[in-house]
């Protein structure tokens, strides 16, 4: 029970759902984060590699317009990427002083496996919910998610807040 000393005459009491919101998204991204470090990624790395694979031969400029992150921290993940034989830099084929990023030829296995973390995070995420409620809950977060303008197909993480891991 809320202490008395906390309610305000005249001041409607919060619903709720701002804090449950915020405390699930805290929850599952932490959640998710350690399992892809079993995988030696992080959030931000999943991300970049979901974009390039959705959008073969993109610079790096455009992939930091579209996260909406600082070019440095772009080159940076795309660094370690490609270190790890997962993303490769080719000369572009329309504009030779640009790099298009593609997914590395060799890391079919290694993406799916990635594909396979994600898939598993979201079904834990859900699990309690029917496929009803599930559909219910998206089309509810989409909508909240539209109204604040939120890019949907991007964490807001990757923005001017600076190297966020996800």
């Amino acid at each position: 029970m809320i202490p008395r000393s906390w309610h305000t005459a005249g001041v409607r009491p919060p619903s709720g759902a701002a804090f449950l919101l915020a405390q699930l998204g805290a929850h599952t991204s932490n959640l998710f984060a350690a399992r892809l470090a079993e995988l030696g990624l992080s959030p931000a790395h999943v991300g970049v590699l979901r974009i390039v694979g959705q959008s073969p031969g993109l610079s790096q400029q455009a992939l930091s317009e579209r996260l909406g992150a600082v070019p440095s921290r772009v080159v940076k993940l795309v660094d370690e990427l490609e270190a790890r034989g997962l993303v490769e830099r080719r000369r572009s084929e329309t504009d030779r002083r640009n790099y298009a990023l593609h997914i590395a030829d060799g890391a079919a296995a290694e993406v799916a496996a990635v594909r396979r973390a994600v898939g598993a995070h979201d079904s834990a995420v859900v699990k309690s919910l029917t496929a009803q409620e599930l559909e219910t809950l998206l089309v509810l977060l989409r909508k909240i998610a539209e109204a604040e303008g939120l890019n949907a197909e991007v964490h807001p993480g990757y923005g001017a807040r600076g190297d966020r891991s996800g």
